[in-house]
């Protein structure tokens, strides 16, 4: 009993980020840079889902825009999503229990790119609200000579949605922490402000604007697939 109550308090705050994406991306490579601060040189294709954990210290911000001096304790699950087709119906379930997503495309590889506008249908339709919490990271940056996405039109497509755009690479590191911190802050500052609004009917918070843009991207994609004469 007193183990279990340790455990229990052990940190404040238990934060669920799901990453997905197309398969390929680099979703769980990216997972372990950021967890283990190293590279995994060679391709591992999740089967279903997996995760990984990791303690970290977020500090809330005063009024002013600094930081408090006492940090919350927070354990962050970071769940690891197939990006095939035919796990699709099962790592969708968990889409409503996660508070936050890594949304990730291959910089060298245009497809999953253009599939970004897929996912973010598939985050409309399953996230636990409609204006989840996203990130969008265009990864593997330092394979430069292989690019073929351009930035502007990945900072277009993020700033159309009105979320923040990292480029990352998991193999040096670059933007791997600052993508999930920035993040992470967005998540608990969503949840202080949950708790300010909560005499409010549900839906009225700061991402009524966000969740309708994400409507219009779903509506964009519909029409795009109803078009096609493939």
């Amino acid at each position: 009993m007193d183990s279990n109550v340790s455990q229990v308090a052990d940190y404040d705050y238990l934060i669920k980020l799901l990453a997905l994406g197309d398969s390929g991306v680099g979703k769980t490579t990216f997972l372990y840079r950021y967890t283990d601060a190293k590279f995994i040189d060679e391709f591992i294709s999740t089967v279903g889902i997996d995760f990984r954990e990791k303690r970290v210290v977020y500090h809330s911000k005063n009024p002013d825009g600094t930081k408090q001096t006492r940090g919350q304790r927070v354990h962050l699950q970071l769940w690891d999503t197939a990006g095939q087709e035919r796990f699709r119906s099962l790592t969708t379930a968990f889409f409503r229990d996660a508070m936050g997503f890594l949304l990730m495309f291959d910089l060298t590889h245009e497809e999953s790119f253009v599939n970004v506008r897929s996912w973010l249908s598939q985050l409309q339709t399953h996230a636990y609200c409609e204006d989840p919490t996203i990130v969008l990271i265009g990864n593997k940056c330092d394979l430069a000579d292989r690019r073929v996405v351009d930035e502007t039109a990945a900072r277009q497509l993020a700033d159309s949605l009105g979320i923040r755009y990292f480029e990352t690479s998991a193999k040096t590191g670059e933007n791997v922490a600052e993508a999930v911190e920035v993040l992470l802050e967005q998540v608990m500052e969503e949840m202080e402000r949950s708790l300010s609004n909560k005499a409010l009917p549900a839906g009225m918070t700061n991402g009524v604007e966000r969740g309708q843009k994400l409507h219009e991207v779903d509506e964009a994609h519909d029409e795009k697939k109803n078009n096609c004469s493939c």
